[in-house]
């Protein structure tokens, strides 16, 4: 064992005792970075540092508890526990063993193990997590005669190996699913937006609750429920379980005790309307189901309408939309006159507000016939998207 990994063991076995700084990463949809450093930040979170993919922390076990529940553009929230030298699979499978697995993990407990290798002496990540996993259930049977059983769907213990140009970084997972089921969206349309997207597209529009706000193609209602949590401090996993619950040295009073704090932040209603409209019948069920879900049928009003009928509701407000860009939905043709459609909206409807697209396809954007005042860029899953403003005088 090098000294890197013991100094990190210390900390990780102090921390069942006593409260202590852990090292923290958050993993981020790509664009969303700075967004979650900045949630972080608010949160009170240490040493954040930003890198492709995730943000880097510190903080004690009451950061972590609350990050969970307030976290809006994080996909996951690890917990640190080593990094050691990983120039074979001996050196993986002896690094994994001196790791204090029997302070988090029992017989009696499930474990999966997830890896990513990049610029790696070891270049298969399924071999790898094998070896690991290997490891870990070996110590366990060596240290207590029994070994855990592995579980790939839904573990105790999600163990994350991460190895870079033969560094191996190993942590555990503390959201359990990932942070963008938020537990309320249980009906979906065609190509429903990630709720982790959807907040980051409300973050980088600001709005604050102060005036207006309408999708008028809302699907499954994601973007105005999102800003909607937001505005009202709704916190966004208030209504789910996490991974770090089944863990032995879970702090349920501690936990109880930072979800009455955030809870007792949120807002009973806002003083704006906030207006989603689809044409689907079926998506504005959903809506409404999603909004009764999520604590906000009385904040957020959803109605059936089509796209060229929508009203602004006052001189100024914010809208926000996703329309299809063909990936999933539509065809060349009907998307293009959709597009010529939205311009003419804009223009003739909307003068005084300001409206917010993400386009996924911007040769079909340009057909709005408006200049955007600012490009935002955001990954919807694999595919690049530009988050468009528009100042509609």
């Amino acid at each position: 064992m090098n000294e890197k990994t013991t100094v990190i063991r210390r900390k990780v076995t102090a921390d069942i005792k006593a409260p202590v700084q852990l090292a923290l990463f958050a993993t981020v949809p790509l664009g969303a970075e700075e967004l979650t450093a900045a949630e972080l930040m608010k949160l009170g979170a240490l040493e954040v540092k930003t890198t492709r993919g995730g943000v880097s922390f510190s903080g004690e076990r009451e950061l972590l508890y609350r990050s969970l529940l307030q976290l809006r553009t994080a996909s996951r929230l690890l917990v640190q526990l080593g990094q050691f030298s990983c120039n074979s699979p001996e050196e993986l499978y002896d690094g994994i063993r001196g790791l204090p697995w029997e302070e988090i993990l029992n017989p009696e407990m499930t474990i999966s193990v997830d890896c990513s290798l990049r610029d790696s002496a070891i270049t298969h990540s399924h071999f790898a997590a094998l070896k690991a996993k290997d490891a870990i259930v070996d110590l366990l049977r060596d240290k207590t005669g029994r070994r855990p059983d592995v579980d790939t769907k839904s573990p105790d213990l999600r163990a994350n190996l991460h190895i870079l140009k033969n560094q191996a970084t190993v942590s555990i997972d503390a959201s359990g699913e990932p942070l963008d089921r938020r537990g309320w969206r249980l009906d979906r349309n065609d190509a429903p937006l990630r709720e982790t997207l959807a907040a980051a597209i409300m973050m980088h529009t600001g709005w604050d609750g102060t005036v207006p706000l309408m999708d008028p193609m809302c699907g499954s209602g994601t973007l105005l429920l999102e800003g909607a949590s937001i505005a009202t401090g709704h916190p966004a996993g208030g209504g789910r379980q996490f991974g770090l619950m089944r863990w032995p040295d879970f702090d349920k009073h501690l936990w109880e005790r930072v979800l009455k704090e955030e809870r007792a932040k949120v807002l009973e209603s806002l003083s704006v309307p906030i207006l989603g409209y689809d044409k689907d019948p079926k998506a504005i069920i959903a809506c409404r189901e999603n909004a009764r879900r999520a604590g906000l049928s009385y904040t957020v009003a959803f109605d059936r309408k089509p796209f060229e009928e929508t009203e602004p509701t006052g001189r100024q407000g914010v809208l926000v939309m996703n329309p299809p860009y063909g990936v999933r939905m539509g065809n060349k043709t009907e998307l293009e006159q959709l597009y010529r459609k939205i311009g003419e909206v804009f223009k003739r409807r909307f003068t005084g507000w300001t409206a917010y697209l993400l386009a996924g396809d911007l040769e079909l954007a340009r057909l709005i016939g408006l200049k955007p005042s600012r490009r935002f860029v955001l990954f919807n899953g694999p595919l690049e998207c530009r988050l468009l403003k528009y100042e509609l005088y």
